[in-house]
């Protein structure tokens, strides 16, 4: 794999440069916007020059595949990003990638553009010089960070793969996946003596602990303003004599991580202070991050860790302040237990209401099954470490299909950058990881 380091780095920067935050588009073939359709295009192309068949769906994925047989081994990753921008704290803008101190800075270096270009090159180096009896199939999503549209629209449209993996968490190997789902809550909202004109996290993504949050707030008495005071996480902005605009600032990490991050929504809201609603929230344990109190105060022992909640987005309008948080279930918690402590959660408060969205069940696969254990042999071998495959709380691709597991490209023992500011790769990592993938390619497909 080492005569593909220049390749592996400059494909790598390349793909950073595609600004592809996934948004719904009506244009024909590029249905998440025109900055994932380039990217899309970009890593077709490069497979066709490789010497792979490669396939567009109709610009909501593509795959890139060699091989015969009946049998398929499947990878799956994504090219669409969170948003990302230098006025987040980035050293480096998110979008032009920097090479410093052997890391390749720009956002999706690891979530996930990094990790397909190590498992396309290893890819070519079992086809340039091995036998194998299935075929191999990198499958390339666009939605993966939203509502997984582009590898729906792939399950309903092509053929699925018998075995694989998704290189878009950690290493050795992830054989349970927390159950992930999206709760909005919505209820009147006012603040006595104010009329509130915005209510604003910017582009924040649900799964994303959010770094910023305001509201925009224009006063009956414009002396009410002189209560409100700069604290460390809040700035107040005069706008005008009457108005004023309330900033909370937190620290952004994955949503499957809240702990790793600071919520600015939540430090707004707290800010806020004496308000029925919030105090009711308060009260019931909503800004809670761990086995929330408004879920019954739900806690778990099981393998896969505890119940999580990041409060990703909030909205005012008609009147009402709407609230969005992403939870990670644990893994023997069904989802009708959670709607059973919601309805109890909402008899608690006159007006309130909820939905739960994007629900997207469990993964789990035994720890001794031929994928898991053959993956992580290989993974102990190729380091010399003696790695335990592990649970997460993130979600990955691999639960979209039967027998798939995460693999890669975290190191153990690593800080997880998806997600966060300054996203890197490590450059010595990648070019293992590459190795580590074309001997896995190999073992399911040989």
């Amino acid at each position: 794999m080492e005569k593909y380091r220049d390749e592996i780095i400059n494909t790598v920067k390349d793909l950073i440069r595609f600004k592809s935050v996934s948004e719904d588009s009506e244009t024909p073939g590029e249905p998440f916007g025109l900055e994932c359709k380039k990217a899309l295009d970009y890593i077709l192309n490069l497979g066709n020059k490789l010497g792979f068949r490669t396939k567009n769906l109709d610009g909501y994925c593509g795959y890139i595949e060699f091989g015969e047989g009946e049998e398929m081994v499947g990878i799956i990753g994504h090219l669409d990003v969170v948003p990302a921008n230098i006025e987040d704290g980035w050293t480096f803008s998110p979008f032009e990638p920097e090479i410093r101190d052997g890391k390749i800075y720009g956002r999706g270096a690891i979530d996930d553009k990094g990790p397909i270009v190590a498992c396309l090159y290893a890819m070519k180096e079992v086809y340039d010089n091995l036998k194998v009896n299935k075929r191999v199939r990198l499958i390339v999503g666009l939605n993966e960070e939203k509502n997984w549209k582009c590898i729906n629209y792939y399950k309903m449209n092509d053929e699925h793969p018998t075995i694989g993996f998704s290189p878009d968490a950690d290493f050795p190997c992830i054989y349970a996946e927390k159950g992930i789902i999206t709760i909005g809550i919505e209820k009147d909202f006012n603040i006595e003596g104010a009329e509130i004109l915005e209510v604003n996290c910017g582009n924040n993504a649900i799964n994303v602990v959010p770094k910023i949050a305001s509201i925009r707030l224009k006063f009956q008495n414009p002396n009410d303003i002189q209560k409100f005071n700069n604290t460390n996480d809040i700035h107040i902005e005069k706008i005008s004599r009457d108005t004023i605009k309330i900033v909370a600032n937190g620290i952004s990490s994955h949503a499957a991580h809240p702990d790793l991050g600071e919520n600015a929504i939540t430090k707004l809201l707290l800010y806020l202070g004496e308000n029925e609603y919030i105090n009711f929230l308060k009260e019931q344990g909503f800004f809670d991050i761990q086995s929330p109190r408004y879920l019954g105060g739900y806690t778990t022992s099981d393998e896969s860790g505890s119940l999580t909640s990041n409060i990703g987005i909030i909205k005012y309008e008609d009147g009402k302040l709407k609230l969005y948080t992403n939870l990670r279930v644990p893994i023997n918690t069904n989802f009708d237990k959670i709607k059973e402590y919601l309805e109890e959660f909402k008899s608690k408060c006159d007006g309130l209401s909820y939905s739960m969205e994007n629900a997207n069940s469990k993964l789990y696969v035994s720890k001794d099954s031929y994928l898991v254990k053959t993956l992580t042999k290989i993974f102990n071998e190729e380091t010399g470490l003696s790695a335990e495959p592990i649970a997460i709380g993130g979600g990955t691709y691999a639960r979209a299909f039967k027998n798939f597991v995460s693999f890669g490209m975290n190191m153990p023992g690593d800080k997880d950058m998806c997600h966060q500011v300054n996203e890197f790769v490590d450059i010595e990592k990648l070019i293992l990881s590459s190795k580590i993938y074309a001997k896995a390619i190999y073992e399911l497909a040989k």
